[in-house]
């Protein structure tokens, strides 16, 4: 499995250092820097848009019933916010690209 062939942290540094022609210091703090923006603006306006890639977005999910597994008995789930990551259109045309119609 490619499990192992994933990018580290440290990789990634290496590679933003390279392209910026800046010290791996300097890139891992650009690098945290971005991480803390993203979080605190999507805590703030709910939405954090990384170009080219996707956004973060906070949803609210709704109060509901649902059914414990176990024993079949309907339970109340209480409402929550949630975040998830909306891909770009680009960015996942360029990954897996659409397939052509006949």
């Amino acid at each position: 499995m490619a499990a192992d062939k994933r990018m580290t942290q440290t990789q990634l540094i290496k590679k933003l250092a390279e392209a910026g022609g800046v010290a791996n210091k300097v890139a891992k703090a650009m690098l945290e820097t971005f991480a803390a923006t993203a979080i605190s603006e999507t805590k703030k306006n709910g939405v954090f848009v990384l170009p080219g890639i996707g956004r973060l977005v906070r949803v609210e999910r709704k109060a509901r019933m649902g059914r414990n597994p176990a024993t079949g008995e309907t339970i109340k789930i209480a409402a929550k916010k949630v975040v998830k990551f909306r891909v770009a259109k680009a960015a996942k045309d360029s990954i897996v690209p659409p397939a052509k119609k006949k």
